[in-house]
């Protein structure tokens, strides 16, 4: 019996709507209980989340994450405090993604959660870490930093639901952008909080919030969360949950972080860095250091040193793209030194560093936290050294009451090695690295200065000429700065003095006016008429004349007395001197560039008025004018190759025209050649006439007389003319032949003029030797016959 073919039959799964499930998981909310969860698949989140979350291997949830995701869904305020490395932006992204996923927000809703952090560099991490976690969901997301393409983002701005930022671009989204808007926003997030609030973005940050609609939840976020009344009442929030994870713990830094301090002379610092990285080949370091140009500076010695070892830099004066690739270089690498200001310190996650490096002193306990939280991350180790001078010691009372435990080491004296010959020796060779140690030097004493803690921080404990030859200069440069705040200080103390010698003198004259009034009796009354008759002639003496009138310029006022003029007091100048701003080279660069005015650029201009292009500089053709007009972003290469066939035509006209020139100045200098040479040839042949005449009167004089010798003609008869001129053609003929035929292998060519030169001459030779052998046939007929 044959078998029947049995056929499958597949039912569709009923899909569940979205609305369902999202009921569904906002039920569960409240019986989240944070004790028990230790996984995220524990939490009620979508499954999307739940996916990404898989992918990128984020299984069990850190102490923050546990604590606050619970709280931030059901959508309290939070303030979330914990140490570094422990996962604190997962915390608030997954909440981000869950809110906006719940309210089913599209991108027709617009911004939905903003994100500020105060690096670009968080952001950026931040944005990553989006990326990987939220890749299944329908949401769409931003990176708004500084340093990147603005009309890029302008385009797009309506199209984000989530922005992460930093607060300056966000500010100028606000001010410029008409497709911003952020009237529906639900979430504001602040990671780093604390640097978010303080005083250098405090301005921005209030303009911000001004912006931001009052109804929404916010999220803050730090190692070293704020507390103070006046930064939580400026974000407006409603009955915050303060989360610290690690409040009650024994140490506010990671249990894993092994951390110590050496005391180290100034002078030292740079043999001390150089013989640790020299000992530390096969490890992962960055080293921390007050302002940006010590960071160039040290990257740059170092590099042409060559330590053995990996070199990066990271500042903020590099330009935004070469910044986000030293920052991924450096996280794949396996054996790098990182050379960073504190632009790296806050939230970065760098894996695997052994060691983190403090050259020095930072601004206060949190700036050390930050530092030192770069290393030992998620229960892994890590050591954390901090380089003081003598001066700077006080500051390990302060970490150790914020719970840090620090130990002081020694240095090891044998294995230091000392490179401030060498540093020398690149100095005297490179003038732009010296340039780059004198910018170290000021921008190290002025880190010092302006730090707010004057107990650890003094600049007049600094010994700055043993640091400057420490650093290769042979000379200290000279500390402006200082020099200008001790003039002015100098000046308030002498005005001061001036103020109080015043006020003395005021007094004294003062009491003695008073003795006197005291002293003067009732006689002196017609003294007092005297005086007043004397004043009435005084006063008339500066009355104005009416008789005058006519005459502009005439002097009305007569017999002035110098000491009635008040003088002039100099503490309103110095008080105008203080409060006009030094005019700086890169003010100066602004406001060109306000202008639109390119600098360095020459114009010139004919007759006619009209503008004279300049082939070499200036583009020609019309396309590449506008091209230069435009401001975008890379390079349109169809538009670039039109440029370039356009200035091409352009090209080949000029190199015609330098052909024909060249041609022309060659005809120039040959007529000039050959007018010479015909001047040269006239003055030729009037010397010959004149030597000529000469011959012809010096053989006059110096022939015999002939004339007893009997005629020629009479005897032999006469002969023609005409034949010898014949004969003597016939042999110019043959000579010619001759020559043709027998011709030399280099033969200087003649021209006509010379050619007829020489003819002539060879006639007159001719003439010549004919007449003496006339002469000699007579006299030998003569001899014959006697």
């Amino acid at each position: 019996m044959p078998k029947k073919n049995k056929v499958k039959v597949y039912r569709k799964k009923k899909r569940v709507p979205e609305t369902k499930i999202i009921t569904e998981l906002r039920s569960k909310y409240d019986d989240i209980d944070e004790t028990k969860v230790t996984k995220f698949k524990d939490l009620p989140l979508s499954a999307r989340t739940l996916k990404g979350l898989t992918e990128n291997d984020y299984i069990e949830m850190t102490d923050i994450q546990r604590q606050s995701i619970g709280l931030a869904l059901r959508g309290n305020d939070i303030l979330g405090a914990a140490k570094t490395g422990s996962g604190k932006t997962l915390a608030f992204l997954i909440p981000v993604l869950e809110i906006l996923y719940c309210k089913q927000w599209t991108r027709l809703d617009g911004v939905g959660a903003l994100v500020i952090t105060p690096t670009r560099e968080l952001a950026y991490q931040i944005y990553e870490t989006l990326r990987k976690v939220g890749i299944h969901h329908d949401i769409s997301a931003g990176l708004i930093i500084g340093g990147k393409d603005l009309k890029f983002e302008k385009k797009r701005m309506d199209q984000c639901n989530i922005i992460i930022c930093t607060p300056g671009r966000l500010l100028q989204h606000m001010d410029e952008n008409p497709l911003f808007d952020c009237v529906n926003m639900q979430v504001l997030v602040l990671d780093e909080a604390d640097r978010c609030l303080d005083m250098g973005f405090e301005q921005t940050m209030n303009s911000i919030i001004e912006n931001l609609p009052p109804e929404r939840q916010t999220l803050l976020f730090s190692a070293t969360q704020t507390k103070s009344v006046r930064d939580l009442a400026r974000l407006s929030l409603k009955d915050p949950m303060y989360i610290s994870v690690h409040e009650h713990a024994t140490h506010t830094t990671p249990e894993n972080l092994q951390q110590s301090y050496i005391i180290c002379a100034l002078e030292d610092k740079l043999s001390m860095i150089w013989s640790f990285l020299r000992n530390h080949l096969k490890q992962k370091i960055i080293v921390f250091f007050s302002s940006c140009k010590q960071v160039k500076y040290v990257y740059e010695v170092f590099c042409r040193l060559r330590p053995g070892i990996s070199l990066l830099a990271l500042y903020g004066t590099l330009h935004q793209l070469r910044r986000m690739e030293i920052y991924e270089t450096f996280c794949k690498k396996q054996f790098a030194v990182l050379f960073a200001t504190d632009i790296a310190a806050r939230g970065l996650d760098f894996p695997a560093v052994n060691w983190v490096i403090q050259m020095d002193c930072p601004e206060d306990t949190n700036a050390y936290i930050h530092r030192a939280g770069r290393t030992a991350r998620f229960q892994s180790g890590g050591e954390s050294l901090l380089v003081l001078l003598s001066s700077e010691e006080s500051i390990i009372a302060k970490l150790k009451e914020r719970k840090i435990p620090i130990s002081m080491i020694q240095i090891n004296p044998n294995k230091l090695q000392n490179p401030q010959r060498k540093i020398e020796a690149l100095l005297a060779r490179d003038v732009s690295l010296k340039e780059s140690a004198q910018r170290a030097f000021i921008s190290y004493v002025k880190s010092v200065f302006l730090m707010k803690d004057k107990e650890i921080f003094n600049v007049r404990a600094l010994n700055t000429d043993a640091y400057a030859r420490s650093l290769g200069l042979a000379i200290p440069p000279r500390i402006r700065f200082l020099q200008r705040i001790e003039q002015k200080r100098q000046m308030s103390s002498k005005t001061f003095e001036n103020k109080e010698s015043g006020t003395n003198n005021k007094l004294d004259n003062y009491k003695q006016k008073e003795d006197e009034q005291n002293s003067i009796s009732d006689e002196s009354s017609n003294e007092d008429e005297k005086n007043i008759k004397d004043h009435k002639t005084k006063a008339n003496k500066f009355t104005f004349d009416d008789s005058d009138d006519d005459d502009i310029l005439t002097l009305k006022r007569k017999n002035i007395d110098i000491n009635d003029i008040p003088e002039i007091s100099t503490n309103d100048e110095i008080l105008d001197s203080n409060k006009k701003k030094a005019v700086t080279k890169a003010a100066v660069a602004k406001k060109i560039l306000r202008k639109k005015i390119v600098p360095n650029k020459k114009t010139t201009f004919n007759e006619d008025g009209e503008e004279v292009l300049d082939p070499s500089r200036d583009k020609l053709s019309e396309i590449a004018r506008q091209y230069e007009k435009e401001v975008e972003s890379g390079i349109n290469i169809e538009i670039a190759k039109q440029i370039l066939r356009e200035e091409d035509k352009f090209d080949k006209q000029r190199f015609r025209q330098k052909v024909k020139e060249k041609h022309r100045e060659e005809k120039r200098k040959l007529k000039a050649s050959k007018k010479k040479e015909d001047e040269n040839e006239d003055h030729d042949e009037e010397d010959v006439e004149h030597s000529d005449e000469g011959s012809a009167s010096e053989s006059e004089q110096s022939e015999p007389d002939l004339s007893w010798l009997p005629d020629p003609d009479k005897i032999y008869g006469k002969q023609d003319k005409n034949g010898e001129e014949e004969s003597e053609s016939a042999n110019s003929e043959e000579d010619e032949e001759e020559s043709k035929i027998h011709r030399p292998l280099k033969r200087k060519l003649l021209t006509q003029k010379e050619y007829k030169k020489i003819k002539k001459k060879q006639k007159t030779l001719l003439d010549i030797e004919n007449a003496h052998l006339k002469a000699d046939e007579e006299l030998a007929l003569q001899l014959l016959q006697n």
